[in-house]
């Protein structure tokens, strides 16, 4: 790993969380992986060498439990989901070089040799613990066929993780007030022997690693409280029949923890696609093992693309399985936010979802909905997805934008020219701003910013309609035919330099938009070079590359959702749930996660007057210096120009922003807030953030500091 900016001499491996086999994608699952494929489609175009690989996650109780209620073995339970999921992901153009699966032969070997390599080496070794039991059904109680109460938080917590409260990682014996999730009865705790990996070993390279670690800021700064609150060791067995069995003797059956074979998939699936293609199209030793080839002692590019609830698993138990077995630990993390449906959660058991397959079957088109979901925010942020915000980038951005500027040049060109190039060449001033627009999408990949890649292109579509409007070619073809042919060169062009630049979006399109340009090959195949070379093909007459969605049909929508979410909840199907285990596990996956936790909080009936909230003194700041404070976990001392002073202002921002980014931002503060001492330092107001991200909240234009909000 070279952490040189992209694109780098040595291999570059970008993965997806794994899907647990266990439910139906919906559009909120899709969005960690149409952000790994835009990445990896856009690390390609700068010309690096790039594998993008996943597959499903196919062990775990929530697969045990639902196969058994099925009828059918937890293998060909999963193996159905896997299957569909592989058929899935292209529907939406994700197109992974390899999916394959935990279960296979591949990924039970290396599985099985790593943790082999981690008990050579000193790093595994056996305890007695606790372990939940049912007594009257006899038998142990792994993961999620036990629940009770976090320990932590006191919140309802399912086997492993507090998913209801702290989001905690929970090891065997810890939930308290135990029962069986099977037959409801009240289980009791046994000694039993079980492995477990000696993470807390590694505590100090663990905190050197996050200050290497590249992507997005959450996946850097949480882990950082684990590890100062001190880390436990890791138990990695458990007492069921279905998983990978544990390598070497093996007395009492013990299967590997999900979260052992899971991530190891990534190298599984690496390897594979090696296999198929060869070690000169792609190494992926060399990518993965430190020292495996000359030319890349370091390894390779590892950027792993998850969901932000499985933060922890991939930058404290991942990296020090890497580290303790010589593999190439991660280069960057990007974590997403959550997706939800009209400001609520998605809920499958009450089907108010809107599922990847009815989204197809509507008669979307894929890349729309890839642009939606890359472009919409930051990526660590969460998105709200409704049919009205839809409609409303597609037919501004997508078609009014983007489609607007394509189609009127391209038509212009080809009913006034034969064939491209029309011009001699494009224009200084086209040519610069091409060029920006590269520069752009190259610092929005090293920056690990897939919203940045979509600003690039429709940035460079406005620039293009402005163009065109200002030249007025349709009035220059009878007086000036050279100047009018210039302009539109300079506008074929720009259409050229889009089908390049935006492909990682919406590949789709721009194979069509490439193909009307007349372009040699596929646009798939080209780097960001090809968008500064002259237009050379003839040009087909252009179709309109997209289509505007009707008000009514949003409507029509809407009711279908509506009367689906109420026909499940007539049916009994979601009360009273909050989590949804037949189809999700929280901790096998990013995106097959349980969304209802994310609904949002009820407004509150309590009013004020107008008086009182003229009371309160709301006003623009700027954040002019941010650092720690001593003994202070997540808080921050901060210095705020108010306009009229600079105060100091105490935030609880350090888990949830980079530190080193936060002066210039500008924040809305409650001024007249009283003051108050945390850690020693007075705080003289309140920065106001939304959410439990701390999403700070800002200006839409230029209101500078001290303006009052009213």
């Amino acid at each position: 790993m070279s952490h040189e900016d992209f694109p780098t001499d040595d291999p570059a491996v970008v993965t997806c969380g794994l899907p647990y086999a266990n439910g139906d994608l919906h559009i909120g699952h899709l969005r960690t992986y149409v952000g790994g494929d835009v990445y990896s489609r856009a690390l390609e175009r700068l010309g690096q060498q790039t594998a993008f690989v996943s597959g499903s996650d196919m062990h775990g109780t929530p697969v045990a439990v639902n196969a058994e209620q099925a009828g059918v073995s937890p293998e060909s339970f999963a193996l159905d989901w896997h299957e569909q999921y592989a058929a899935t992901f292209p529907k939406f153009n994700v197109e992974f070089d390899n999916y394959g699966h935990t279960h296979d032969e591949t990924n039970t070997a290396v599985t099985q040799q790593l943790v082999s390599d981690l008990e050579s080496a000193g790093h595994v070794y056996e305890k007695e613990i606790m372990v939940a039991y049912d007594p009257v059904d006899d038998q142990y109680l792994p993961d999620r066929y036990v629940e009770g109460t976090c320990p932590y938080c006191g919140a309802h917590a399912r086997g492993d993780e507090c998913d209801e409260g702290c989001q905690r990682h929970l090891e065997p014996g810890e939930v308290e007030d135990p029962e069986s999730t099977i037959t409801g009865n009240p289980a009791e705790y046994r000694e039993r022997t079980h492995k477990f990996f000696a993470v807390s070993e590694f505590s100090e390279y663990l905190s050197g690693f996050l200050d290497r670690l590249e992507g997005t800021s959450n996946a850097r700064n949480q882990p950082r409280e684990w590890i100062e609150q001190g880390l436990q060791d890791w138990c990695i067995t458990r007492d069921m029949d279905w998983g990978i069995d544990y390598p070497g003797e093996n007395p009492q059956d013990l299967v590997l923890y999900v979260w052992v074979d899971a991530p190891i998939e990534y190298i599984s699936s690496t390897k594979q696609y090696t296999e198929r293609v060869g070690a000169d199209a792609f190494d992926w030793e060399a990518a993965w093992k430190e020292g495996a080839s000359d030319d890349h002692p370091e390894g390779g590019e590892i950027v792993h693309v998850i969901g932000r609830d499985i933060i922890q698993h991939h930058t404290i138990f991942w990296p020090a399985m890497l580290e303790a077995t010589d593999h190439t630990e991660p280069r960057a993390v990007m974590a997403s936010g959550f997706v939800t449906l009209g400001g609520k959660g998605f809920s499958t058991s009450r089907d108010r979802a809107v599922w990847a397959d009815e989204y197809l079957d509507e008669g979307f088109h894929p890349d729309p909905l890839r642009y939606y979901l890359a472009t919409n925010g930051g990526f660590q942020q969460d998105v709200d997805f409704s049919w009205e915000k839809f409609r409303d980038r597609v037919n501004t951005e997508l078609v009014g934008t983007v489609g607007n500027f394509l189609y009127r040049s391209l038509l212009f060109a080809h009913r006034n020219y034969d064939a491209a190039p029309i011009a001699d060449a494009t224009t200084d001033e086209v040519a610069e701003r091409i060029d920006e627009a590269i520069a752009d999408v190259e610092a929005a990949v090293n920056d690990y910013s897939v919203r940045a890649l979509g600003d690039a292109v429709t940035n460079l579509a406005r620039f293009g309609n402005e163009y065109i409007q200002r030249s007025e070619p349709w009035n220059l073809v009878d007086d000036d035919p050279e100047e009018a042919a210039r302009v539109i060169h300079d506008c074929v062009a720009i259409a050229k330099a889009i089908a390049v630049l935006f492909e990682p979006i919406a590949p789709e399109k721009c194979e069509r938009l490439w193909n009307q340009l007349g372009e040699d090959g596929s646009v798939h195949d080209v780097t960001v070079e090809a968008a500064r070379e002259e237009p050379a093909g003839d040009l087909a007459e252009p179709t309109e590359l997209f289509e505007k969605i009707e008000d009514d049909r949003v409507e029509e929508l809407n009711e279908k959702l509506e009367a689906r979410v109420a026909e499940a909840e007539a049916g009994g199907e979601g009360d009273g749930d909050t989590t949804d285990d037949d189809t999700t596990d929280d901790d096998a996956d990013d995106t097959m996660t349980d969304d209802d936790s994310t609904d949002i909080d009820p407004l509150s009936d309590d009013r004020i007057s107008f008086d009182q909230f003229q009371d309160l003194d709301i006003r623009i700041g700027r954040i002019e210096e941010a650092e720690g404070i001593e003994g202070a976990d997540d808080l921050l001392k901060l210095r705020v120009d108010l306009g009229a002073e600079t105060r100091t202002i105490v935030a609880g921002l350090k888990q949830l922003h980079d530190v080193d980014d936060l002066p210039g931002t500008k924040v809305v503060v409650l001024a007249n807030m009283e003051k108050a001492e945390l850690f020693g330092v007075e705080s003289n107001g309140m920065v106001l953030a939304a959410g439990e991200e701390a999403d700070l909240l800002t200006t839409y234009e230029d209101a500078g500091p001290g303006t009052k909000v009213k």
